[in-house]
């Protein structure tokens, strides 16, 4: 059984201890939580009264989407690279209106989020009296991506820590190679998030583990955030922390014993799943501070890697920056992005690609198989072309089936 990291965290101590088995789950009682989750598809149209409003990532480090995410790239901007604004699909509304389309729909409502906490977990918790620099280690140590906040002041959740949140001090404080960030070196989280948020602290956004995982899909695609901490609404113990990569993985293994639905035959291009217009990459030249630039004015959580021909060469993601902790390299981001990915002392997910002619079928099963969070789009010729990710797909599977259009709300 995996070891839990919990205990005081001050001064970079913690404890290890057993993870305890989940307790049941509750029974499902609807609207009983102000804070817990619900879909609009069960309860009416529109956000209910009872929703929390999504953090942004000045509110609590949500990684946004993307992560969204990420890989839903909007406003353009001048630090930006971009392609062009080909589209490569027309409206695929029609695909996904068949009664056969609903099954993942169904499916997701039937199963609630207790059912894809796994048997045995790591679960890093942080207190916000923490220094910023021996949290953002531990996350790499621990090889997690996110980490709830937790207060001992007002002994509850009042957040997530992110790989958003390192990527936010480092282009708000770096200057140059010569200049140390003394933020980063001895700031605790609890300073990083009253000089960032300034006051404009939201309520975290979570949900309770007798909720379904329908709800959930809408909660992270809604609120365009990654990580989305299941809280038990009685002891309030976060027993997981759910991803859309998670609630994929389930869906994939356990899906498979229910039909599946004509669309998944379709290509990409027909079924319009992905983002095509003015999807951000930056080149391989290019410095890493570019990169930082782009992931905060972009909000996105992956760049395809460029070469001085355009072809797609390597990726570049959110997750690539916070290993600049580990190696204590983030003083000196004026390196290029070709020579941090050569420096990556792990193996990351790499870049994989798909192209347009490939059935929605075929992808699912190579993000599955490879358990990456986006595949990149590319032509004959290796140009990219887009980028699909993990919310794409379940926007595709689950929620547009049911009429929601969570992505662009």
């Amino acid at each position: 059984m995996l070891p839990l990291w919990s205990g005081e965290w001050g001064g970079g101590v913690y404890e290890e201890q057993p993870l305890p088995q989940h307790p049941p789950a509750p029974p499902r009682q609807e609207g009983a939580e102000t804070r817990q989750l619900s879909s609009p598809a069960r309860a009416g149209a529109g956000l209910l009264a009872g929703f929390p409003e999504a953090l942004s990532p000045k509110e609590g480090g949500e990684e946004e989407e993307e992560e969204e995410e990420e890989d839903r790239q909007r406003s353009p901007r001048p630090v930006t690279f971009t392609l062009g604004n080909e589209v490569l699909g027309l409206s695929p509304e029609t695909e996904f209106q068949s009664p056969d389309a609903e099954v993942y729909m169904h499916f997701m409502r039937s199963h609630c989020c207790y059912d894809a906490i796994p048997t045995s977990c790591k679960l890093v918790v942080f207190d916000t009296s923490l220094e910023i620099k021996k949290a953002f280690v531990a996350l790499v140590a621990n090889g997690v991506r996110a980490a709830p906040l937790w207060d001992s002041k007002t002994q509850s959740f009042v957040g997530m820590l992110t790989i958003t949140d390192f990527i936010n001090i480092l282009h708000r404080y770096y200057r140059s190679p010569l200049v140390q960030i003394y933020e980063v070196e001895e700031h605790k989280i609890e300073t990083w998030r009253e000089v960032y948020l300034q006051g404009s602290f939201k309520p975290l956004v979570y949900i309770s583990p007798s909720n379904s995982l329908f709800d959930a899909v809408y909660s992270l695609i809604k609120h365009k955030i990654h990580r989305l901490p299941v809280i038990e609404p009685i002891s309030g113990n976060v027993l997981h922390i759910l991803t859309h990569k998670r609630i994929l993985k389930f869906l994939h293994i356990f899906g498979s014993t229910i039909p599946k639905p004509h669309f998944l035959k379709k290509t990409v291009q027909e079924l319009c799943v992905g983002t095509f217009r003015d999807v951000a990459v930056v080149p391989e030249s290019a410095p890493i501070y570019t990169a930082l630039e782009i992931f905060v004015d972009r909000r996105v959580s992956a760049l395809p890697v460029v070469n001085d021909a355009g072809q797609v060469v390597g990726l570049y993601s959110r997750f690539d920056v916070i290993h600049l902790a580990a190696q204590k390299t983030y003083n000196n981001l004026d390196i290029s992005v070709r020579e941090a990915l050569r420096q990556r002392t792990v193996c990351l997910e790499g870049v994989l690609t798909c192209y347009p002619h490939e059935t929605m079928e075929d992808i699912i099963d190579r993000i599955a198989k490879e358990q990456v969070h986006r595949l990149v789009l590319v032509d004959e010729n290796q140009y990219p072309r887009g980028i699909i990710s993990l919310s794409d797909i379940l926007q595709a599977l689950v929620l547009t089936p049911a009429g929601i259009d969570a992505l662009n709300s």
